[in-house]
């Protein structure tokens, strides 16, 4: 597929997955009785991804403590690589990363999932038999990453946190007193919401935001597809594609209203 032709499915297909978060949200009182298969959707799409999310982070947090390391090293203000590592990873880095591990993951299993019953007409099944398949199929799903990515971010900006640590006490010469140290303070709630500090808070923000915009993205793709095998390839690959370019767009636009650039 050209680029012109990816940059018009984009746009088409924009309004119809914007009506789908839509009908979801009106379903959000049924969401008790979903409850199982939120559940569910919660243990398969999110918590069987914590051992790559915990992997990636923790050479993401090393990789940005040793460059950022060796550049303060060379002014004499490696004693802020704490600092640097925990600001980074909480309002960037570890958002980011998470989303981009569940779009690939997550949302490609969504897509995959969804749009082989759209191609095998179990969809079609559901409507005859008078089952609304949003309340079923697409609600537990967009619930369970809109709770798992937050928390995931979480687990991911401590292990990246970590990894900038054990970098800059065994390479930089910087003591785990004084990363440790400069790293909470960074993060200490000042001007905190929900009392949490403002750069958490940031993060888990973008984290909640990221997950419904994966979750709906693949579960739009995934009803849409047609043409059995070849049509469930497309999604798939529609779905992963089109929610990294959102996620991208979507943490500049919050990063822009919370810090006011």
């Amino acid at each position: 597929m050209s680029f012109s032709s990816s940059a018009t499915h984009f746009v088409q297909t924009s309004g119809e997955r914007a009506s789908l978060l839509l009908a979801t949200l009106r379903r959000l009182p049924a969401v008790f009785e979903r409850r199982r298969l939120i559940a569910d959707a919660m243990c398969s799409l999110g918590l069987n991804m914590t051992p790559v999310v915990l992997f990636v982070g923790l050479f993401m947090g090393m990789i940005v403590s040793l460059q950022t390391g060796i550049e303060l090293s060379r002014i004499g203000q490696q004693d802020q690589i704490g600092l640097i590592v925990a600001v980074s990873m909480a309002r960037e880095m570890g958002p980011f990363i998470t989303a981009t591990i569940l779009a690939a993951t997550a949302g490609s299993s969504i897509a995959a999932e969804l749009g082989t019953m759209s191609v095998s007409d179990e969809l079609a099944a559901l409507e005859v038999m008078s089952i609304d398949k949003l309340r079923l199929l697409v609600l537990p799903r967009v619930v369970a990453l809109a709770i798992m990515c937050p928390m995931l971010t979480v687990l991911c900006d401590g292990i990246g946190i970590l990894g900038g640590g054990l970098v800059a006490s065994s390479q930089l010469n910087v003591g785990w007193d004084l990363y440790s140290e400069t790293a909470m303070d960074s993060l200490r709630p000042v001007g905190g919401w929900f009392g949490l500090p403002f750069d958490v808070f940031a993060g888990l923000l973008k984290s909640f935001v990221f997950g419904i915009i994966i979750s709906t993205l693949s579960c739009a793709e995934g009803l849409r597809a047609k043409g059995g095998a070849l049509g469930v390839g497309h999604a798939t690959r529609a779905a992963v594609r089109d929610s990294i370019i959102l996620v991208i767009i979507a943490n500049y636009m919050i990063s822009q209203m919370l810090y006011d650039l």
